[in-house]
């Protein structure tokens, strides 16, 4: 379902002439890369309090 999902959306954006639903590659790759930090993180923070 989320791959035909995916394909509609992109077929439906160029036909509609929307822009790229993405944010630009070098805040996307810090978002991701913040968004790993923060899982780590996370982890380190529980395993801490639980063992």
């Amino acid at each position: 379902m989320a791959l035909s999902a995916g394909a509609i959306v992109r077929l439906l954006i160029p036909c509609l002439k929307l822009p790229l639903p993405a944010p630009p590659v070098l805040p996307g790759i810090i978002w991701i890369f913040r968004v790993y930090i923060g899982g780590v993180i996370y982890q380190q923070l529980i395993s801490g309090y639980f063992t």
